[in-house]
Formats: structure tokens, C-alpha cells, sequence
């Protein structure tokens, strides 16, 4: 069976095209943000957040000739203050949690992660996909995947989502939520 992080690069892959933009809202390691990059090809775009400039610097080198990629060692909380004001984006991915192999006290927290999930849903284009990788086993971690589920469920009509998680393992195993809007905001949007 895929894990999370397979299944979501499956369901992007699928999603983006060349020409596409796209967003990595926690890049650590730079795994998905290589992969947004080859998806939307040189033509499109790629913006990557981070606050540890470890992540940056590793993602960094992972891009390297990938001129379509923009990093920025800002929390995704403040994507608007970075983003083109009027930038559409076909594919958004969030891997949540901590840094692998960095300190695991530093986590992305629930508050931060709701205000980044409203302020990309904004900008996701009909058809858009946006998937979030939850890991609830770990502290602090099943505080964000309750408070992420919460806000999922209580999306409105523009957006169908559905989760991917596996029931019968010993320790919470991570999970998927996979996002797509549906319609636009207002019905005379493109």
C-alpha cells in the first residue's frame, strides 16, 4: 500500500501541467517541492515556504536548475505577504509535523497551519488540488491533524474533500486529506 506521501505525489502528478503554479507550504526537505517543479515544467511556477532556514538551505540545493522555484524563509502563514497578489494555483501541498532528521520540538502548530490552509484555498484554481500529509503520532501532532480535520469538514460547496488514513496500525499512522475546489468562489468567477 503507498504511504501519504506517495499517494499525494500520485494525485499531484496527475493534477498539474506545464505552465501550471503551484505551492510548497512546508518544504523541509524539498521532496515535494521537486516534484511540483518537474509537474508544472519550466514554464510554470513554484513558490516554497519554510521558517528553518536548514529546510531552505536543503531545498535549495535539491532545486538546484530548477529556475522556476522561489523559496522563502517565512512561516506559510504569511503566503499572502510573499504570493502575487493575484497568483492561481493548480497544485498546493503541506507535509506537516517536524523537520526529519532536525529538532523534533520544532512542529508546525494548528493555529499557523488553519490560517495557511484559508489564505491557499483562496488561491487554489477550480480543478486545483491541495493535499496535506497529517502526522498524528507524534506531540503535538494530534492536536493539528484534530484541528485540520475540523476545518476540512466544514469547507463550503466549492470544495470536495476526502481522506486517506490507515486504520489498522498500532501507532497513529499518517493520513492524507486531499482538497479540491469544485467551483469558484463566486459563480461568475472563472
Amino acid at each position: 500500500m503507498m504511504r501519504a506521501t506517495e499517494l499525494a505525489h500520485l494525485l499531484m502528478r496527475r493534477t498539474l501541467k506545464s505552465g501550471d503554479w503551484a505551492l510548497d507550504a512546508t518544504v523541509g526537505n524539498g521532496h515535494d517541492t521537486v516534484l511540483l517543479a518537474e509537474s508544472v515544467g519550466p514554464s510554470g511556477r513554484v513558490f516554497g515556504f519554510d521558517l528553518q532556514a536548514t529546510a531552505i538551505a536543503a531545498t535549495d540545493k535539491r532545486v538546484e536548475g530548477h529556475s522556476q522555484v522561489t523559496l522563502f524563509q517565512a512561516g506559510h502563514e504569511r503566503l499572502s505577504d510573499y504570493l502575487p497578489e493575484d497568483s492561481q494555483l493548480a497544485g498546493i501541498m503541506f507535509n506537516l509535523g517536524y523537520l526529519p532528521g532536525a529538532s523534533q520540538e520544532i512542529i508546525t502548530s494548528a493555529d499557523t497551519t488553519i490560517a495557511a490552509l484559508g489564505l491557499a484555498l483562496e488561491r487554489l484554481k477550480v480543478g486545483g488540488l491541495l493535499t496535506l500529509v497529517l502526522y498524528p503520532g507524534h506531540r503535538g501532532g494530534d492536536i493539528e491533524t484534530t484541528a485540520v480535520r475540523a476545518f476540512t469538514k466544514n469547507l463550503g460547496r466549492q470544495f470536495t474533500a476526502a481522506q486517506f488514513m490507515r486504520f489498522n496500525s498500532e501507532r497513529p499512522a499518517p493520513e492524507l486529506l486531499v482538497i479540491e475546489r469544485t467551483r469558484p468562489i463566486f459563480e461568475n468567477q472563472p
